[in-house]
């Protein structure tokens, strides 16, 4: 219990106070006019107060005060505290992660359309931000896969590969890096994306529609095709988008629903007229507080305590479910941050009450069903892949990899596989397997510097696609054995990462310290998926030139018994333990050997003293 004479002596200004713990733990952090009241109002008679409010006091033993100059400036640092120490006894927001946007990168020569979490003043356009991936993955859906806009992370036209990725020849790009799209024509592309992710599809696909018709009265079929895929791609988006005709057009709506100590929050946003997403929270630590409580606490932490940078991208309208004493605060401070006028407004009736009505529906449907966030969802190839590119921070996407592994039994059979994953996805018609020239016996370095030489070198005379990454199954040894390599070859472009084992390092070129991923990245997920693979088509190789070596040092030596007959009878009897332990009559119903023969191979057995073989699947 908090002595009665510290209370007398607590400030009179506006600031911001914290509850502690014996052991100076945070229990509760709150606001107020003038701390001294605010405080001393915990400490009266416990008749009224919540359960909550009484455990707090109980708990309590030392108050510390913050003194600001305005009101304004306690809201902000009750925010920012709040978020730093998560005190038990406050309301938190869950889920208050940053949430994906989609960026384009006007400010480039040639655009990008990339998802980011994070919103920076560079010139680039940004939209959403989307909290379920759905409507994102839609949009991005028309835009990446309908219209051919680089994925690459080269600084064009100043920086560019010498010949195209994997894109160019899946037509995703149309290879504007080397000089075979033009600046005007790849910016005409961007300013439609732009038009379709501002919701405005309506003149665009009327366009689009005499560009087909036009495509198909000059037997263009294929490009008549293409355009009526944009068409079915851009009214997909339409229907998705729940048009309202509100005077201004640009708001968000907040909606709030409780059921005892659960509660929801919801964020409809508003642009131009369309819902463009919607944003959800969990609120846990609700107790008794009114409406206009968790009105108050849900808009102040979204708005300024959790991590929200969008203050760009806030409407000129705020519309909330009911007023709360501290509405006007937080309007001036949203008006400041975003350099413009920002109204709060509770609205009674009309178009903006409907609104408010669906907020609420939105929050209610979340409470009852509890999905308060982002969904589940099964990462897709082409997320994983951009993600993958993101961490090894690559030029390009990675559709294409090869993972290389060499694989023998103390220098024996030195063998190496080169498995192929196109999009995130086995492409077994492309595995390789090599014996391994070089005597480089236990020289593993060597072994993988002959596997990917060999291979690179085969592609190139071949004028196949190379692949944008290469994964060794190794760690910094292969790394500096196989670098050199890529230069000798002419093919610096290519992205080179070693895997090691035993933590689940990625060694890049140029890299001191490894990357370390968490255990549950999707993007590390791939690469360990990708090199298991290789491992397991290295073994396999490994074991059957092992099988064959076996069996032929076993039975060569029987006369009349070749490779062939050698073959027939392993086939037939599994093992040389099985051809042993057959009678005569068995082994010569196999085809080409006779009961001579039979006999022969017996006889020759038992004179070995062979006692045990083993088959070609039982070794390591």
């Amino acid at each position: 219990m908090i002595d009665r004479r510290t209370l007398d002596h607590l400030p009179t200004d506006p600031g911001v106070y914290l509850f502690r713990d014996d052991d100076g733990e945070v229990l509760y952090i709150g606001k107020a006019k003038s701390l001294r009241s605010r405080v001393r109002s915990y400490f009266r008679s416990e008749r009224g107060q919540g359960i909550r409010v009484r455990e707090l006091v109980r708990r309590a033993s030392q108050v510390d005060t913050i003194v600001v100059g305005t009101e304004p400036e306690a809201l902000i640092l009750e925010a920012n505290l709040i978020k730093e120490h998560r005190p038990r006894f406050n309301i938190q927001l869950r889920d208050d992660k940053r949430y994906p946007y989609i960026k384009v990168t006007v400010q480039e020569p040639f655009p990008r359309v990339l998802v980011t979490r994070r919103l920076r003043n560079d010139g680039a356009r940004y939209f959403g931000p989307f909290t379920s991936v759905g409507p994102m993955r839609q949009a991005l859906e028309v835009v990446k896969r309908l219209y051919t806009v680089r994925s690459c992370r080269y600084q064009l036209p100043r920086e560019s590969p010498s010949r195209p990725c994997l894109d160019y020849h899946i037509g995703r790009c149309r290879a504007p890096c080397v000089g075979l799209q033009s600046e005007e024509e790849y910016r005409e592309m961007i300013r439609e994306i732009l038009r379709i992710l501002e919701g405005r599809t309506d003149d665009l696909q009327k366009e689009i529609e005499g560009r087909m018709e036009e495509a198909a009265a000059e037997l263009r079929f294929e490009a008549a095709a293409r355009h009526r895929d944009v068409l079915q791609g851009l009214e997909t988006i339409a229907r998705e988008q729940r048009m309202e005709t509100v005077k201004g057009g640009n708001r968000d709506v907040l909606g709030v629903a409780r059921d005892g100590v659960y509660a929801a929050g919801v964020v409809l946003r508003i642009r131009k007229g369309a819902l463009l997403g919607r944003e959800s929270h969990r609120l846990t630590g609700v107790g008794e507080e009114s409406e206009a409580e968790l009105v108050e606490t849900f808009a102040t932490r979204y708005y300024l305590g959790s991590g929200w940078e969008g203050f760009a991208q806030l409407p000129e309208e705020v519309l909330l479910p009911a007023g709360f004493p501290d509405q006007e605060v937080l309007a001036e401070v949203l008006s400041e941050r975003a350099g413009r006028k920002v109204h709060l407004r509770v609205p009674q009736r009309g178009a903006k009450s409907r609104l408010l009505e669906l907020a609420a529906s939105n929050a209610r449907h979340l409470l009852e069903e509890r999905v308060t966030a982002l969904e589940m969802a099964v990462d897709r190839a082409d997320t994983v892949l951009y993600e993958l590119q993101d961490r090894l921070e690559m030029k390009v996407v990675p559709r294409l990899v090869v993972c290389f592994d060499v694989s023998h039994i103390q220098g024996t059979d030195v063998v190496a596989s080169a498995v192929v994953f196109e999009n995130g996805e086995p492409r077994k018609g492309l595995y390789r397997h090599m014996r391994i020239r070089g005597e480089w016996k236990n020289d593993d370095y060597r072994s993988m510097a002959e596997a990917v030489e060999r291979y690179l070198k085969r592609r190139l005379a071949e004028e196949e696609p190379l692949p944008e990454l290469v994964i060794l199954d190794g760690g910094r040894g292969q790394l500096s054995t196989v670098e050199p390599i890529l230069d000798r070859l002419g093919v610096p472009e290519i992205a080179l990462v070693a895997l090691a084992k035993k933590q689940e390092e990625l060694f890049r070129p140029g890299r001191s310290d490894p990357i370390r991923l968490s255990r549950r990245d999707p993007a590390l997920k791939l690469v360990q998926r990708i090199r298991n693979e290789a491992h397991r088509f290295a073994i396999a190789y490994n074991r059957k030139l092992r099988g064959r070596r076996v069996v032929g040092s076993e039975l060569s030596g029987v006369p009349g018994i070749g490779p062939s007959r050698q073959r027939s009878l392993l086939t037939r009897f599994g093992s040389i333990r099985g051809i042993q332990a057959a009678t005569e009559e068995g082994l010569s119903e196999v085809p080409g050997v006779s009961r001579v023969l039979a006999r022969r191979v017996l006889a020759y057995l038992e004179e070995q003293g062979q006692a045990e073989s083993t088959s070609p699947e039982g070794e390591d």
